[in-house]
């Protein structure tokens, strides 16, 4: 689903945040820290179990969650003074207190008949849009697939009314379909196991519901 605050738009499954049409970058880490705060709107949430969310058990020192916040602040163009979506919980946490709106703008809408096109794996699904879909360790990638063995710009996969092809992006550790490496473009079709370095991912093609939305 789609998130829409201020001038942005966040897509948590595409890992995507806009402001009007332009991407706006954030390192992985800042992305997860927004995306929770988000989420656990409009509550405060601890320090600790930001901490948690965003680098296991690892320990970290109490600064880094600070330097994500201040990344993250940079990114929305507010300051600690002018907290227009992320404000602090001084001795407990962070809150996003920004206004949302969930769901696609007005007429961003599947047709009845439609075919929606989605990728998952490792317990996530990613919807994929019309035209390019990037998949790799991109932070920007429709699907950020997080393997040393999955190049930034891996693979793509084009949907229009006629389907979906793959296209390999000259990765490393190359792309198969069907037990075969990609050297062309390949047409997919539902069911089709993707395999990108050691990451395999699923094509699901089903039919949209008469409000489904492409998020």
């Amino acid at each position: 689903m789609v998130i829409r605050f201020g001038d942005f738009r966040l897509d948590p499954q595409r890992r995507q945040l806009l402001r009007g049409e332009e991407m706006v970058h954030l390192t992985p880490k800042a992305f997860e820290l927004l995306a929770a705060l988000v989420a656990s709107r409009p509550e405060a949430v601890p320090k600790g179990e930001l901490e948690g969310r965003i680098w296991g058990r690892t320990h970290v020192a109490e600064t880094s969650l600070a330097g994500l916040v201040a990344e993250l602040r940079a990114a929305l163009g507010e300051s600690p003074r002018e907290s227009q979506f992320i404000r602090t919980v001084h001795g407990f946490g962070y809150a996003f207190c920004g206004t949302v709106l969930e769901g696609p703008p007005a007429g961003d809408l599947f047709r009845v008949g439609d075919l929606v096109y989605r990728i998952a794996w490792a317990r996530r699904e990613v919807s994929l849009r019309v035209g390019e879909n990037v998949l790799g360790r991109d932070p920007d990638a429709a699907a950020w697939l997080d393997s040393p063995t999955v190049s930034r710009r891996h693979a793509r996969i084009l949907v229009s009314t006629e389907g979906a092809l793959l296209e390999d992006l000259g990765s490393h550790n190359g792309t198969y379909v069907r037990g075969e490496r990609v050297k062309d473009r390949v047409a997919l079709r539902d069911g089709d196991e993707i395999r990108l370095g050691s990451v395999v991912v699923t094509l699901h093609v089903g039919q949209a519901g008469e409000t489904q939305s492409r998020d």
